[in-house]
């Protein structure tokens, strides 16, 4: 598939396209050394500048690779995985324990770095898993993870809130199947609710240790119950 001069506009979205298509297509195998930049902005009718961003890009997605003194070589055929992809394909179990490294000293944070908007938001999240106790399985599982992200929230981290952010989507369909597929709300609609309230005493009194120790206690029991039932 012969490259070809590209339209005006956006011009390092349509470069990184075509190059893409030259790797994927095998048009260039993996070690093949790619063409200089003055040779593909030629070739595409675009700058230097076009050509080196889209060079980028392709680094990022894990396609190419930079290599000084020597030129930018194939290094695979497939885009890497990015990181929600990689969530999505992880097994729920890994997911989890993974989860419970980053919330349990979310956790320890919060308690020393919380506001009185936060405690706010704490009781809110709380009062707000019990009236979903309620409804359906979706919904729990939706105020389940909203408090959790508040306790997050509270720590006054935004690398953990991204953490948790990226966590969230792989974690909520999954549970909800889960907890519909074992019927884990059948006998107690609010399972762990006075785990989650004594999360949030711990918290408001400033107790990092207990705000830890309740939070690693109640994840690793569904962590149990994950690997029990192998899903």
């Amino acid at each position: 598939m012969p490259l070809g001069t590209l339209r005006p506009s956006p011009l390092v979205e349509q470069a990184t396209e075509h190059l893409r298509e030259q790797i994927t297509g095998g048009h260039w195998p993996v070690g093949t050394r790619l063409p200089g930049e003055n040779a593909l902005a030629k070739t595409l009718g675009v700058g230097r500048s076009t050509v080196r961003e889209a060079l980028r890009a392709l680094a990022g997605a894990g396609l190419v690779q930079a290599r000084q003194g020597s030129g930018v070589f194939v290094i695979a055929t497939e885009p890497a995985a990015d990181w929600p992809t990689r969530l999505r394909r992880a097994a729920i179990t890994d997911v989890y324990e993974v989860r419970m490294m980053v919330e349990t000293q979310a956790a320890r944070l919060a308690a020393a770095r919380r506001t009185d908007e936060d405690l706010a938001s704490l009781e809110a999240a709380l009062q707000a898993r019990r009236t979903a106790a309620g409804g359906d399985d979706a919904g729990f599982v939706d105020a389940d993870i909203a408090l959790h992200a508040a306790v997050v929230a509270a720590a006054r981290n935004p690398v953990l809130d991204d953490l948790f952010a990226e966590f969230a989507p792989a974690l909520r369909g999954r549970l909800v199947d889960v907890v519909e597929l074992l019927g884990l709300r059948e006998t107690e609609p609010n399972p762990g609710d006075d785990a989650h309230a004594a999360l949030v005493d711990a918290i408001r009194e400033g107790d990092g240790q207990a705000a830890s120790d309740i939070l690693q206690a109640e994840l690793e029991q569904t962590l149990a119950m994950l690997h029990r039932n192998a899903v």
